[in-house]
């Protein structure tokens, strides 16, 4: 059931021409995510998106 669910979701972020390009940044990955994990709702509705995120990396000393 969980693999259905989280087919219908890539089915629908396909949909959506998200696949089309690789993600320029961790927002478009992210949308790209909840869009999957949302799966069915996606047809209810549901529009998921990341406005933006902040990648905290460590930074090499210096």
């Amino acid at each position: 059931m969980v693999l259905a669910w989280l087919v219908i979701g890539a089915v629908a972020a396909g949909q959506r021409h998200y696949y089309d390009s690789a993600p320029s940044n961790c927002a478009s990955a992210g949308t790209i995510a909840v869009t999957i994990i949302a799966g069915p709702l996606n047809y209810l509705g549901v529009n998921p998106k990341i406005a933006n995120c902040h990648v905290n990396v460590p930074q090499p000393s210096q």
